[in-house]
């Protein structure tokens, strides 16, 4: 039988646990001297989808003025609205659970969580996540946007590696199942 594929939350946060800034801003994770991509590209060599929230898919766009930045992935985002799809995004308008069962079952890589935190905290609460790649920063910025959001949830994890990159320590966690 065919390894399913798994989905992988690969993100960065400050020591205080935050993704964001509340105003939506990464600057804060830009200041700290990293190495490399800190893992980034090889992080991406092992994916084929692409899973965000349209308030990340509309960040990341207009961050990046409008040109998709994962080419050649097949890129999912999760929208409370009806909305054509795009040459690179198809818009999903239905049930967390039973489309990335679905999509956990097709053949391909494994499948990246991008974002943000409503979205990562569904995915969390119901179960979905495989592994946690969690790039830590030595930054603490006070509030924001956390990464675990307050709720009726619990994962066990087990610690398979870390790294460092410079300043950054990027802890790599598998969901006991």
């Amino acid at each position: 039988m065919k390894n399913q594929r798994k989905i992988v939350l690969f993100i960065a946060q400050s020591l205080d646990g935050y993704i964001a800034t509340k105003e939506d801003s990464l600057d804060w994770l830009f200041k700290v001297e990293g190495e490399g991509d800190n893992g980034y590209s090889e992080f991406l060599e092992t994916v084929d989808t692409v899973l965000m929230g349209k308030r990340t898919y509309d960040w990341v766009m207009k961050q990046e003025k409008g040109q998709f930045p994962y080419q050649n992935k097949y890129c999912y985002v999760f929208s409370r609205s009806v909305i054509d799809d795009t040459n690179e995004v198809t818009f999903v308008n239905e049930d967390i659970v039973n489309f990335t069962d679905n999509l956990k079952k097709e053949e391909g890589k494994n499948i990246w969580i991008v974002g943000g935190g409503d979205i990562l905290h569904t995915f969390l609460k119901e179960k979905l996540v495989d592994e946690l790649i969690l790039t830590v920063a030595p930054t603490i910025i006070g509030e924001g946007i956390p990464l675990f959001k307050i709720g009726d949830y619990q994962l066990d994890l087990s610690l398979v590696g870390t790294r460092t990159f410079n300043q950054f320590v990027e802890l790599h966690y598998i969901v006991k199942k």
